[in-house]
């Protein structure tokens, strides 16, 4: 395992509706790769459509919490463990999530796109009968929308996580072809100071680049971006980690000397 980055900052436990595996498998397994730490990032996504396997992404919040700070206890000798969320972000959840940040003591909060006008990408209805590009285009503008409507969240996950579940994958996306609207989520973000991930899970799915891709993470940094948190968006142990030797590589070829880690939800930077 690549030895520069040491932090996984989005995993997943059971207590996401997409893993089956115990929470402490997750953190045995990080101990197992020498990791410093690990951030949980359990998924939330309120008002979530129907879809074919009858999935629904709730959370039970204080059982998640009792857990985790339960284990934090157990593992303290070996590993940091950080209570993060995952929000599904939709421009209706503002109140919601406004309401939850306030109640809830987080170290670290993803803010991610999921959902997008009732549809989540990962089915292939999204994409049903219409262009891949104006699929992947209109994902991109309810990144802006959720950003209009709320931006309490630290980073905002896998930017361009369509591109995992298109019909051609990343065939045929690139930063170039989609620049315009890109820029102006990069600008958006660190407007209002909120960082981005680069997200391993890319790798995973055969796309042979993070999400966002290295050109997003590029012009990001070109544009001053200065927050990036490093995920694998691990659902299983085997996960953990994954490709973080890549990750270090595109940190350093984009002009990162650094990637950041939250606790309390203030952002400390380490050096690769």
């Amino acid at each position: 395992m690549n030895k520069q980055i040491l932090w996984d900052c989005h995993i997943h436990s059971s207590f996401s509706a997409d893993s089956q595996t115990p929470m402490e498998d997750m953190i045995q397994g990080a101990v197992r790769q020498g990791l410093s730490g690990i951030c949980f990032t359990e998924h939330l996504d309120p008002d979530y459509p129907d879809t074919p396997d009858s999935i629904t992404f709730s959370l039970d919040i204080p059982a998640y919490r009792q857990k985790l700070f339960f284990l934090k206890g157990k593992f303290g000798d070996k590993i940091q463990i950080r209570f993060g969320i995952e929000l599904g972000l939709q421009p209706h959840l503002r109140g919601y999530f406004e309401r939850l940040l306030k109640e809830t003591p987080f170290d670290f909060v993803i803010g991610s796109s999921h959902v997008v006008h009732g549809y989540d990408p990962y089915y292939p209805e999204y994409f049903k009968e219409r262009e891949e590009s104006c699929a992947y285009e209109e994902y991109f503008q309810s990144i802006l929308e959720n950003l209009h409507a709320f931006s309490e969240m630290d980073v905002y996950g896998h930017i361009d996580y369509i591109v995992r579940y298109g019909p051609n994958k990343n065939l045929s996306y690139s930063y170039k072809q989609y620049r315009e609207i890109l820029d102006e989520i990069l600008r958006t973000l660190i407007s209002k100071g909120v960082g981005i991930e680069l997200n391993t899970g890319g790798y995973h799915y055969g796309l042979g680049e993070p999400n966002p891709c290295t050109d997003v993470i590029l012009r990001y940094r070109q544009l001053g971006g200065e927050i990036i948190t490093i995920g694998a968006d691990a659902h299983a142990p085997d996960k953990i980690a994954y490709a973080f030797g890549k990750a270090a590589r595109v940190l350093t070829e984009c002009g990162f000397s650094y990637y950041t880690v939250f606790h309390d939800r203030k952002p400390e930077f380490i050096k690769l």
